[in-house]
């Protein structure tokens, strides 16, 4: 195998929480007076930094300061409906199919991260796990992605990443790891086979695809 650490991506992957998100979204939209959107349309249109996203759905510019507000709605919505959320149906098996080292990399909060790692049974699975440590998100993975390899002492060439956006298929290329995107979280599987980059229709795909490369 020539890559021997498997980096996963957290919300859209490994999580099942794509209603959350596209729930959520929609309430950020409606507290500033801006039109919902379904799946499909969030699907098709997602992308970092969120507030680009963001100033397209809402037909306007969104400022920095804006996007802090729009971004404390979503979370807090998000929150409420975060203990309905399941992993994805094949993530156990998906991680315990990987033989090398493995760690967990989110756009999510650091300090609720950890805990609902262990909520959901995962803990000791990953050498390491890294959410944000600020108080805004929506940026881009790059610089995270960067931060988490060099704390693990990995190198880009030594890691995969699975991830479910052309972010993380970014952030990869930046460090000189592999992407394979998994198609069922935040990006239309049609965008996301666009790309050129390795595709996966479930993580125990994206598994044996991961060990190839």
């Amino acid at each position: 195998m020539a890559r021997t650490h498997l980096v996963w991506d957290w919300n859209g992957t490994l999580l099942d929480d794509l209603s959350l998100v596209v729930s959520s979204t929609n309430h950020a939209f409606a507290a500033v007076g801006g039109r919902s959107v379904d799946s499909d349309e969030h699907r098709a249109r997602f992308r970092r930094p969120v507030a680009e996203f963001y100033a397209e759905i809402l037909g306007r510019a969104v400022d920095e300061e804006e996007f802090g507000k729009l971004d404390r709605i979503f979370h807090d919505a998000y929150r409420l409906g975060l203990t309905s959320m399941a992993l994805a149906a094949d993530a156990k098996t998906a991680i315990t199919a990987w033989p090398g080292s493995q760690s967990l990399l989110s756009m999510w909060f650091h300090s609720e991260l950890v805990p609902a790692v262990e909520t959901y049974g995962l803990t000791g699975l990953f050498t390491r796990v890294d959410g944000l440590r600020t108080e805004i998100g929506g940026h881009l993975k790059a610089g995270h992605l960067a931060t988490h390899l060099d704390e693990l002492g990995v190198a880009g060439e030594e890691a995969v990443l699975i991830g479910d956006s052309l972010d993380d298929a970014a952030a990869a290329d930046s460090v000189g790891a592999a992407a394979v995107l998994y198609t069922g979280g935040f990006t239309h599987p049609d965008r996301l086979r666009a790309s050129g980059y390795p595709v996966a229709d479930s993580l125990v795909e994206a598994i044996t695809i991961a060990r190839t490369l």
